[in-house]
């Protein structure tokens, strides 16, 4: 399958786990890949050579820009490194994200100034970068957001966390509605819980995890891959009148789980 022959994708924090995946899938669907990774580049070449070899030896290239998405003149030059090697943009995917969990009246404002800094300045400074490319090259473009089942769902002590995802669904409505007149299409993906190294703290533990597992309707946690095929069917011409949306691949964890059982009766 080839549905994004050719698209030039930008992916945030692509280093490992969900970004990771969603470089994979994309280059396997036939797109050229920017690989957004801050500290060492270790992960983010690790990534380059699992997309490439996803390839299987059709056409596409793949390269690594270093970047703190919620520094603007880091954004800015990544952007412009990114146009550099391709010559467009195409598609832009805010991933890169962070946690910093503690209960809330002890967290402090350093820590929650960096998680909104990474989680919603960062997907607000690539959004604006991309959206000037989209309107200066004439022919749309496609944003897509790395969300959360936390969108909608509270998360008692990753409060800063919980606020920035609850921020990305307006983030993405508002440009959606924005920009759709200029076929520039902003959507979101909610994913629920996923293996991969930022919930490291439970995939590794047989009794955490089944606890995890407990409260999943489906009884298993996401891989990275399902959720970069939701991406890839969001960024692709299938979804053509798909704008404003959030789509939650999360297991059933959004349909109030403990009410499988008829504990409480009544409105």
């Amino acid at each position: 399958m080839a549905r994004l022959q050719g698209k030039n994708v930008l992916i945030t924090g692509a280093s490992s786990g969900i970004g990771r995946g969603i470089a994979i899938r994309f280059a396997a669907e036939g797109a050229n890949v920017g690989i957004n990774y801050i500290g060492g580049p270790e992960g983010a070449e690790e990534t380059a050579r699992q997309a490439a070899a996803a390839r299987q030896g059709a056409a596409g290239r793949e390269m690594i820009v270093a970047a703190d998405v919620s520094n603007e003149e880091q954004v800015q030059a990544m952007f412009g490194a990114f146009v550099k090697e391709f010559g467009s943009i195409d598609v832009l995917i805010n991933n890169a994200g962070i946690q910093k969990p503690a209960p809330s009246h002890e967290m402090t404002a350093a820590d929650f100034d960096k998680v909104l800094g990474v989680n919603l300045r960062g997907p607000f400074l690539c959004s604006r970068e991309a959206l000037r490319l989209f309107l200066q090259q004439g022919r749309g473009g496609v944003i897509l957001n790395n969300s959360s089942v936390h969108e909608i769902i509270p998360k008692p002590k990753y409060l800063s966390y919980s606020i920035t995802k609850g921020g990305m669904e307006n983030l993405t409505k508002t440009l959606a509605l924005e920009y759709a007149d200029r076929g520039i299409r902003v959507n979101a993906v909610g994913p629920g819980a996923i293996v991969t190294p930022i919930n490291a703290s439970w995939t590794g533990d047989a009794k955490a995890r089944a606890e995890v597992e407990s409260h999943i309707p489906m009884g298993r946690p996401g891989e990275a891959s399902e959720i970069a095929a939701v991406f890839a069917f969001l960024a692709s011409d299938e979804a053509s009148y798909i704008t404003g949306q959030t789509l939650f691949a999360c297991g059933g964890l959004t349909l109030y789980p403990e009410f499988r059982t008829a504990w409480a009766s009544g409105g």
